[in-house]
């Protein structure tokens, strides 16, 4: 059982490791190493031996292995990143890096997203320390950078060129899974990620004739890229309902009382309510315009024009995907992948998925536990390049009203310290026998 001392030391952890400014805008902007030297630091004081790793100066990762007491049981990753997502300070009731704790809240860029979960891991491995706790199985502890942007300076980096640190290792956890889920009926769902959509940010380009703005151009490449700009974002992709879908859709209809039925699934999502938005967003590929960029002076057509989109595809969904974009963008437009990563699926049906539902539910009382695929993607996409399934679950009991999702890259990122102190118990029992 986690101690005090664990429950009061994931409050700090957070709120110190929110003051460090590890914000990632892209483009090799960022700098995470104060974060992993404090993480190593308290690493080092539970007694174990952290190795502090870069690709690119100022762009730290810490691994550390905790040693299991069955060597004949195959090793967990457990895995948080460092880097958090921009942060406009005018935009906030708190300086998004003071840390502040307010009214039972820790305020802050990265309070979800995903400082609270590094926090957590740290407080348990140190009260493992102090109680002279071993866990069943290894644990490789990693702690990355540039989760935020390409993963290239952070778990692509270790995947790629330390792979040794990794031996063993089979199953992972990670962030975005087992927080409370409110549906408005006093029931909490507890969603666990057991899978991700691919990741596929594209980059158009147009092309046309340049000229005089007040000439007539049947070659504008700004037309022609916002037509197909246009085409994308209002593309209405077909359902596709992947294994991990299916099963998050089996047991939340379970769970309302109503047939699972596949053969209308627009229907089925209508009937489980809010609980819907836990899996509408992955039973289709998805295509969203981001960013566009032309011309530079008002009276002149450029002779070029490109956009930026972010697409999402499910697992077996990427052909479809890229045939689609081949269609939408038409003969004058061309694209491009600027960063693509794997569609996952781990098994519901394993043991370890047992035990996260296990370990929720003893200190959640109540608590219905249920599989579901993540609408965007982690870093188990590159730890699947060494054959690990991952998982998302990062434990948090949050109050009802309290919009967890919403707050990943949002304006008043905040966590309450009673959430905090439930994923401590919760990782504790969980990862002794995992």
């Amino acid at each position: 059982m986690a101690d005090q001392r664990a429950l009061d030391e994931v409050v700090e952890f957070t709120s110190e490791l929110i003051r460090i400014d590890t914000t990632n805008r892209g483009g090799g902007d960022c700098r995470e190493r104060p974060a992993a030297e404090y993480a190593a630091e308290r690493l080092a004081g539970a007694g174990l031996e952290p190795l502090l790793l870069e690709r690119t100066p100022g762009r730290g990762n810490v691994v550390a292995r905790v040693a299991g007491t069955d060597p004949s049981a195959d090793a967990l990753l457990v895995h948080g990143h460092l880097d958090v997502v921009p942060a406009e300070a005018a935009d906030w009731s708190v300086h998004p890096f003071s840390g502040e704790v307010r009214d039972g809240v820790v305020w802050g860029r990265g309070a979800v997203d995903m400082k609270n979960m590094d926090a957590m891991i740290l407080a348990v491995l140190r009260g493992w320390a102090r109680q002279g706790v071993r866990p069943r199985r290894d644990l490789v502890i990693a702690f990355t950078a540039d989760e935020e942007a390409s993963a290239e300076d952070g778990s692509g980096f270790l995947a790629d060129r330390h792979p040794e640190l990794f031996e063993g290792c089979t199953e992972a956890i990670g962030e975005s899974g087992a927080f409370t889920f409110h549906d408005g009926t006093g029931r909490e769902i507890y969603p666990v990620a057991a899978g991700e959509r691919g990741t596929g940010w594209l980059k158009l380009s147009a092309g046309g004739r340049a000229g005089h703005g007040s000439k007539v151009n049947r070659e504008n490449a700004v037309t022609r890229l916002a037509a197909a700009v246009t085409r994308i974002g209002e593309h209405r992709w077909p359902l596709r309902i992947t294994p991990t879908v299916r099963a998050a859709l089996t047991e939340l209809a379970e769970l309302y009382g109503l047939e699972a039925d596949f053969d209308d699934v627009e229907l089925l999502l209508d009937k489980l309510g809010p609980a819907a938005k836990l899996v509408e967003a992955t039973v289709r590929n998805s295509s969203n315009p981001t960013m566009l960029d032309a011309g530079y002076k008002v009276n002149v057509i450029p002779g070029e024009a490109h956009a930026h989109i972010d697409g999402r595809f499910l697992p077996g969904g990427e052909e479809e995907f890229e045939s689609t974009l081949d269609r939408l963008t038409g003969p004058d437009v061309d694209w491009e992948y600027v960063h693509r990563e794997v569609a996952l699926q781990a098994p519901v049906d394993a043991p370890l998925f047992g035990r996260m539902r296990s370990a929720v539910e003893e200190f959640a009382p109540g608590a219905h536990v249920v599989p579901y695929c993540m609408s965007g993607g982690t870093d188990a996409k590159q730890f699947s390049r060494l054959g690990i399934a991952g998982y998302g679950f990062a434990p948090l009991r949050l109050p009802e009203g309290f919009d967890y999702q919403a707050l990943f890259h949002g304006v008043d990122e905040r966590v309450p310290v009673e959430a905090l102190q439930f994923g401590v118990r919760v990782l504790d029992r969980f990862l002794r026998t995992a």
